[in-house]
């Protein structure tokens, strides 16, 4: 069983309403039950890891509910079936989803309002624009969309590295390790990566601005499709080796067979391995290479601004 999507979660979830007041903490569990969701699927986090997608899910089916009027909200997070409610349950509806609450003026009324601005034809940012079509959440929509940018920069940024020379990709290291907080400063780090080149190790790093602990450094800048086998994880490991070190950093634009990801996992050094896809998503997380175009706020409704005390 895999976890329903919201259209298919508003009749159970009108039905409880049926039987009185409630709060979506109250009845998650026993929608899981339902639909037998197993725990995992039950504790199963958007893509963000902020939000239970059940949770997500459930949210957004009694916001179209109460948007089409089936459902009363009496007090904060609260809700409880409506006059309206009651007669659509008395038809015994196999189904309540989007299409079906299109017959309600209501929902009508939320829809159109939803797709167009009153003043440039532009989608209204205040609520989330509907498709009568569409199963998942705004939050699932706009995190897919999130993937698939990242995805995409992803691509562009190996393709910008490996067009470059090979000092460029031991530039774009230096800068990463420095983002991430080694090395003190970028031109500290500058003057120790690049210094060693032999004995098979590239570079190295200091770990702390003392430099009490140092962190060595291989870069292999690699075309699409190769692949960094174990001999060329063994080859560094041994060079640590003989330079008495602990810790090293392994780095592609490419990818690492299992083989050398297997033999990499049991050393008794500390050694990481980072291929082209997690470079970039590295370089994204700490800015390295990248620069923001545009930042998206979401708000939500302040509960407690709205919760008149008697």
């Amino acid at each position: 069983m895999t976890i329903p999507d919201y259209q298919t979660l508003m009749l159970p979830l009108l039905r409880i309403s049926a039987e009185g007041e409630t709060r979506i903490p109250d009845i998650e569990g026993r929608i899981a039950d339902e639909f037998s969701l197993t725990l995992s699927e039950r504790d199963e986090l958007l893509p963000s890891g902020r939000q239970k997608i059940l949770h997500n899910r459930i949210h957004w089916s009694k916001f179209y509910l109460a948007r089409a009027g089936l459902i009363d909200q009496p007090s904060r997070g609260r809700f409880v079936i409506s006059q309206a409610g009651r007669e659509l349950l008395s038809k015994n509806p196999t189904r309540i989803d989007n299409r079906l609450l299109m017959t309600i003026p209501a929902f009508q009324e939320f829809y159109q309002s939803s797709r167009t601005s009153s003043t440039d034809n532009t989608r209204v940012a205040s609520e989330p624009a509907l498709d009568v079509l569409e199963t998942t959440t705004p939050e699932e929509q706009i995190e897919s969309a999130s993937q698939a940018l990242s995805t995409a920069l992803g691509v562009e940024l190996l393709e910008r590295i490996r067009n470059n020379s090979p000092s460029f990709f031991e530039q774009v290291i230096v800068s990463l390790l420095v983002g991430m907080g080694y090395g003190g400063s970028h031109r500290n780090a500058a003057q120790q990566l690049g210094r060693s080149g032999d004995g098979g190790v590239d570079g190295v790093i200091n770990e702390d601005v003392l430099g009490l602990d140092r962190v060595y450094v291989q870069a292999k800048r690699y075309a699409e499709g190769s692949t960094v086998g174990r001999p060329e994880v063994q080859a560094f490991v041994g060079s640590l080796v003989g330079l008495g070190a602990t810790k090293g950093v392994f780095v592609t634009t490419s990818s690492f067979s299992g083989h050398a990801i297997e033999y990499a996992r049991h050393l008794s050094q500390r050694v990481v391995l980072i291929d082209g896809l997690r470079l970039t998503a590295l370089m994204m997380q700490h800015g390295v290479g990248v620069r923001v175009t545009r930042t998206i706020e979401f708000k939500r409704v302040d509960e407690d601004f709205f919760n008149e005390e008697e």
